[in-house]
């Protein structure tokens, strides 16, 4: 009887020591052909991918076992995955490089980066007061591998961190979601860090940016869904708040869409989880998960796909 088939999006020699009880190929079905083993496959790690086209080839895979990804949110795969299969998401590859451009885009905002290249390119000297991080509330909705990274950060710079969580966790002072509408006034800067699900889509709306008090920061490092895009272009119309962005409903933002040229915006293309800080973690939780599979323990970071 052959070794368990384990198709996986890079070299596996990356992983320095992977189960020699398991047969590997290096396979990238979302953007070719699906290989004729797609019915042997039965632990698939997919290329870092955000749409829809990765659950699509899971149809092919008729022997498949386990999908671990190397995104930390599952949405695009999340209720796409038949019975049986076991759904592990990439938690903690991307902690370090999504908290490093969160903190980036605060500093970036309040301190008016944007405003200074801007400036810089027209050989303009232009001074002025901005807002210092230190002293701010900092409202960190999302308390999960991300946030609790995001505000490991944040507190150097002499900050007070108020946690959001989808419950309260009265031992590690989180409050939940259904108190945002009385901790929104208070935040001068407000971040978001959760994943998609039924309940954080189209979380910040109207009613949610009005809450923000006059001078506030937005930070979306967590998916364009959760905020409702034509409610924050609204908003920064009027000039009483402000935002930065990773993340965009739609995606990629289109050239004429009105939310390139919101005032107070700075927009960076879905990168918060791109830098050289992925690869090694990435490798990492792969070869622990897959030592893991080949010995039948428990894997880690298992999460809800099934139809």
């Amino acid at each position: 009887m052959p070794a368990p088939l384990v198709w996986l999006p890079f070299d596996p020699a990356e992983l320095g020591d992977p189960p020699e009880a398991l047969r590997y190929e290096v396979v990238d079905p979302v953007d070719g052909d699906v290989p004729d083993s797609a019915y042997d496959v039965r632990f698939w790690v997919p290329p870092y991918r955000l749409g829809p086209e990765v659950a699509e080839v899971v149809e092919h895979l008729t022997s498949l076992e386990v999908v671990q990804t190397l995104t930390a949110g599952v949405d695009n795969l999340r209720g796409r995955l038949p019975d049986g299969v076991t759904l592990c998401s990439g938690r903690g590859i991307h902690d370090a490089s999504t908290a490093e451009l969160a903190l980036t885009l605060v500093l970036a905002s309040l301190r008016g980066v944007p405003d200074a290249v801007r400036a810089q390119e027209r050989h303009s000297w232009a001074g002025g007061w901005r807002t210092s991080l230190a002293d701010r509330r900092v409202l960190l909705v999302g308390h999960g591998a991300v946030g609790q990274a995001i505000e490991a950060r944040l507190r150097p710079f002499e900050v007070e961190v108020v946690r959001v969580a989808r419950t309260a966790r009265a031992e590690d002072d989180v409050h939940a979601f259904t108190d945002l509408p009385d901790l929104l006034p208070d935040a001068d800067v407000v971040v978001l860090a959760v994943p998609l699900t039924d309940e954080t889509r189209g979380l910040v709306d109207a009613a949610f940016l009005a809450r923000m008090p006059d001078g506030a920061l937005l930070v979306n490092v967590a998916r364009g869904l959760v905020v409702v895009t034509d409610d924050l272009v609204a908003a920064l119309r009027t000039g009483r708040i402000t935002a930065a962005v990773d993340v965009a409903d739609p995606e990629p933002l289109p050239r004429e869409h009105p939310l390139w040229d919101a005032p107070g915006l700075l927009v960076t293309p879905h990168v918060g989880g791109m830098t050289s800080a992925m690869w090694p973690r990435a490798h990492r939780l792969v070869r622990d998960q897959l030592h893991r599979w080949a010995t039948g323990e428990v894997l880690h970071n298992v999460t809800t796909g099934a139809y």
